[in-house]
Formats: structure tokens, C-alpha cells, sequence
């Protein structure tokens, strides 16, 4: 069970990729206070907790009882991605909280939530990750070895949580300069990341 729970871990730490996720996190939610950070990190996580426990045990089934491919999964979430990528990279996310605040200079901003969309899904709970567990859940034998993949999905998303809680005191420190610019590299991995997404989408479908 140590060897099983060993090898999961690091399975889904190179996945979801606890490291890269923590930065972009960071920098989606470099105006919000350290309380919003706070609580959105913890909700992106038991929110991304909750869809890989789901697809652990019924992903299959319920993916093709709504008749959805895998495949599509990808396209769609690296679509979604690729959305967010392009506002990092233009700021564009800066521009619409600007425009809004001389909208309405009475009622104070409130830092955009951007804890179930995207980083509960689909950066943490992406089509890789979901793919992994289910294909981890597939592969166990009993129950025993069920828990031991959940123990060590659980154990990946505490390190989750405090490396996204983390993340912005660091690039606060780092200041607004290094910030932006730090943000637009992140913007361009994402976009990497996105079209990642959609490549191995459409390899799946068309089977190459």
C-alpha cells in the first residue's frame, strides 16, 4: 500500500501540477486581500476535491451516460484556458476591473472569484487530472487500495491549498513591476498549457 500510495502521489503532483498552479494562482488574484485569497484557495481546492472523488468513482459512467468523449472534455477545458491565458496576457482582467470601478465609484470592487473557474476546473481538476484518477481507480482491485489512491489525492490538495495560500505574500514582495511581468510569462504558459489541452483532445479523437 506505501508503494501504491507513493507512486499516486507522484503521479498526481506531475499532473496537476502543484507548482505551476500556485504563481498563476497568484497572479489571477493579485487584487484581492489576503482573506480572498485565503478563501478562494481553500474553495478552488475542496471544489476540485470534490470533482476528482466524483470521476474517481462514477467519471466513466457519467461521461457516457451525457454522451461525452474524453476527447471533447479536453477541447472544451483547453478552450476555457486559453480564454484566461489571453486576458493575462493583454490584461485585459485589469482593464474590466478599471472600467467597472468608474462605473461605479460608490460600491467598493470586490476581487474577482476565480477559485471554481479556472482554478478548480480545469486547472486543478483538468481533464489530465480527471483522466488520472480515473484510470488510477480503474487499475485498484479493493477497497483498501481505493482509499489509499483518495489518501493520496488528499494529501496532493493539502499541498495545494498551502502553496496557492503561499504564492501571494511571495509575489506581493516581488512588487508591481515584477508582477506584470512575471503574469504575462504565466499568461504564455498557460496558453501553452491550453493548446496542450486541445492537441491531445483532437490526437484522442482521431486517433494519432
Amino acid at each position: 500500500m506505501i508503494s501504491l500510495f507513493i507512486s499516486t502521489c507522484i503521479s498526481l503532483f506531475v499532473v496537476i501540477d502543484v507548482p505551476g498552479c500556485a504563481p498563476i494562482f497568484a497572479s489571477l488574484t493579485k487584487n484581492a486581500t489576503p482573506t480572498e485569497q485565503r478563501t478562494m484557495a481553500i474553495r478552488a481546492v475542496l471544489v476540485s476535491s470534490g470533482i476528482l472523488v466524483f470521476f474517481g468513482f462514477l467519471g466513466e459512467s457519467f461521461l457516457r451516460a451525457v454522451g461525452i468523449g474524453l476527447a471533447a472534455f479536453r477541447i472544451a477545458g483547453g478552450i476555457l484556458v486559453l480564454l484566461t491565458a489571453i486576458e493575462m496576457v493583454f490584461e485585459k482582467r485589469t482593464q474590466k476591473r478599471e472600467d467597472r470601478a468608474r462605473q461605479v465609484k460608490k460600491i467598493p470592487e470586490e476581487a474577482e472569484d476565480i477559485s471554481v473557474f479556472p482554478m478548480a476546473i480545469p486547472m486543478i481538476a483538468g481533464p489530465g487530472s480527471i483522466a488520472t484518477i480515473m484510470l488510477l481507480i480503474s487499475k485498484t482491485e479493493n477497497w483498501e487500495q481505493r482509499i489509499t489512491v483518495f489518501g493520496a489525492l488528499g494529501a496532493i490538495q493539502i499541498m495545494m491549498v498551502i502553496s496557492l495560500i503561499l504564492a501571494g505574500p511571495i509575489m506581493r514582495v516581488l512588487g508591481r513591476r515584477a508582477e506584470a511581468m512575471i503574469t504575462r510569462v504565466l499568461g504564455l504558459i498557460l496558453a501553452a498549457l491550453a493548446i496542450q489541452f486541445i492537441l491531445d483532445g483532437l490526437k484522442e479523437f482521431f486517433h494519432f
